[in-house]
């Protein structure tokens, strides 16, 4: 048999063509791609490859962005906490934030869309008991609130609208890169006219200019995921599924005449948490989210049709500016797409490409990027390459993605020999793996629900702050998705709503709620629904299976912590029951989940405090 060639991706540059070539020969590429700060050869479409062309819709373009200020994309940002202690206030609402990043929003009047909050109250100070001035200090403009009637010794916080001056992602890639003079990407907002415009007439341009390109691969479409940067230019806050960065005065206004109601700066602002996925979101938020992913697929859908009219593919980068798309919610389908391409960081990434519906192929972007990050002196990207590729290996079995590929700059990568060897090797498995299970459906066991206040949407994304990196309080439960992504179960993911309006589905063999207490994924005080409990109850003891994890269904009520610990048979004291003697504290020495390895063996992660178990028949292992 022949050597398998075909399903890969590889970064190109200028003036590096020979040794392009070189490697699409030896790993078998058949297609290349260019990457944020590069250009591919000209020579590269004599190669007999695919031509995948990055592009940037909504930043990129300097030329028509300053000529637009008022166009740019805004945020809502949120002052420092600042603690009054005399009627006279000051809040320098900008400090801790990067100027060249987000400047504050003077051209809407902010009296009517900023909002000034005692935090000791959560009351809305009213706007004409406050003003704003710009004073020099220090060298620099300083921005201030002024409140002359504070009431000493409570917290102030200020909700402002900024416009965003520089695209995150390409402020990261110049920090990293040291790109020194080169001036930022402004980002501009397809909802103001003259952006509209441009997009759809500056992409009809591009195409008829590059004429090679067959697969248009745009990064994103239209808003960033929430990532600023503070004034030392260090990341100050990340959100990967953040809709910080898609607010605007002319949004805001459309959804009011939508919805019937206005959303307050906090409704977004969030006292401070911005809405973040482990937040339980109100329904103000729910509303905002949908009619955002509504307008983005509207709009995406349009850019799409123009690159089949021209005859190219088009394939969608998840990460970057992907918020409004969400592959997993009730837009997406619409918008058209041929393909979805993204960053593969384990098993539980993995499937959240693979799995995508309403695409024709999938691919998967593994790691590591080639920037000077991975790739510097004394460094060894080949252990990053073959870790990535184990640790993904696994899901690919179960839901294999159809192509992978890497990114960043060749020129890097090709001073690393042992990584290139990584690369074949890698490419070589894939093919073989992607040959003998694609088009077969994987053996499953069981179906499994994971369980949270975000359900579908947020498929294979739960428990996830940045793109797959590690955070203590976040690897022993995000562990649960890594571990589900390769084993022989179905996996769905369903909300407490899809419970309360149409009853546990009839094909659900075990449902699974894991989560600290009070956040989106262990469901906080909708725990106190009778029927959604009751439904479980009689769903468990029809034979169904509940696991919890954590601090699963858990709201102080009743007498309860956990609201099914007669299901799970243990509870959590809180300091309220010591008075109560617990007796069944005996570990056993032998059971069926310990045979095939010893408990040395096994690692749960992050254990939690005061767990007791309420039930002699409890099983403790």
């Amino acid at each position: 048999m022949g050597k398998r060639t075909g399903q890969l991706t590889l970064p190109g540059e200028e003036n590096f063509f020979e040794e392009t070539k070189e490697l699409v020969e030896r790993l078998g590429a058949d297609a290349i791609r260019d990457s944020d700060g590069t250009h591919l050869d000209p020579k590269s479409k004599t190669l007999p490859v695919k031509i995948y062309s990055t592009y940037f819709v909504a930043r990129g373009h300097n030329e028509f962005a300053e000529k637009h200020p008022e166009e740019c994309q805004q945020f809502y940002l949120m002052s420092k906490p600042v603690t009054a202690y005399s009627s006279h206030l000051e809040i320098p609402y900008m400090e801790g934030f990067f100027p060249k990043q987000v400047s504050p929003d003077f051209d809407h009047d902010p009296k009517k869309w900023w909002e000034l909050i005692d935090r000791s109250t959560g009351e809305v100070v009213e706007p004409s008991l406050w003003s704003l001035k710009t004073e020099k200090k220090e060298g620099e403009n300083q921005y201030l609130l002024i409140l002359e009637n504070a009431l000493p010794f409570h917290r102030y916080t200020l909700s402002f609208l900024a416009y965003a001056l520089w695209d995150p992602t390409e402020l990261y890639n110049h920090i990293t890169n040291q790109w020194g003079d080169k001036p930022g990407d402004i980002p501009f907002d397809i909802r103001k006219p003259h952006s509209k415009a441009f997009a759809k007439s500056c992409l009809s341009q591009w195409l008829a200019e590059h004429p090679d390109t067959d697969v248009v691969r745009f990064t994103t479409f239209f808003y960033h995921f929430t990532l600023l940067f503070n004034h030392e230019e260090k990341e100050k806050y990340v959100d990967w599924f953040g809709y910080g960065n898609t607010v605007s005065t002319d949004a805001l206004e459309a959804f009011e005449e939508e919805y019937g109601y206005a959303l307050r700066p906090e409704d977004l602002v969030d006292e401070g948490y911005f809405n973040s996925t482990f937040r339980i979101p109100s329904k103000a938020y729910l509303d905002y989210m949908d009619f955002i992913q509504r307008f983005v697929a509207k709009e995406a859908k349009e850019l799409v049709e123009l690159c089949h009219k021209e005859g190219r593919e088009a394939m969608m980068f998840l990460g970057d500016n992907w918020i409004g798309t969400e592959p997993y919610g009730k837009y997406f389908p619409s918008i058209g797409l041929d393909s979805m391409v993204g960053s593969v960081g384990g098993g539980a990434t993995l499937r959240l490409i693979s799995d995508i519906p309403g695409v024709r192929y999938t691919e998967g972007r593994f790691l590591p990027y080639f920037f000077p990050d991975s790739f510097s002196p004394g460094m060894h990207p080949e252990k990053e390459a073959i870790e990535n590729w184990i640790s993904a290996r696994r899901a690919i079995f179960r839901s294999p993605i159809d192509r992978i590929g890497y990114g960043g700059y060749l020129s890097l990568a090709y001073k690393f020999p042992a990584f290139l060897d990584s690369m074949e090797k890698v490419a070589e498995e894939f093919r073989e793996i992607h040959q003998e299970v694609k088009g077969q459906k994987a053996y499953n066991k069981c179906k499994v629900a994971i369980l949270n206040a975000w359900g579908k949407i947020r498929s294979w994304q739960a428990y996830m702050v940045a793109h797959a990196l590690y955070y203590q309080q976040i690897y022993s439960y995000f562990g649960i998705l890594e571990a589900l992504s390769g084993m022989a179960v179905e996996v769905k993911f369903l909300s407490f709503t899809d419970l309360l309006e149409n009853g546990i589905p009839k094909d659900i063999d075990v449902i699974l709620n894991a989560g600290d207490a009070g956040t989106s994924w262990s469901g906080g005080e909708i725990w106190q629904n009778e029927r959604l409990c009751t439904m479980i109850r009689q769903f468990v003891y029809e034979g169904g299976g509940f696991i919890g994890v954590g601090e699963p269904c858990a709201t102080p009520y009743q007498g309860s912590f956990f609201q099914l610990s007669d299901v799970l048979g243990v509870e959590k004291e809180l300091g309220f029951s010591l008075s109560t003697d617990k007796y069944f504290k005996t570990e056993k020495t032998a059971h069926f989940l310990l045979e095939d390895c010893s408990k040395e063996e096994l690692s749960f992660g992050e254990s939690k405090k005061n767990i007791y178990a309420t039930d002699k028949d409890t099983e403790i292992l």
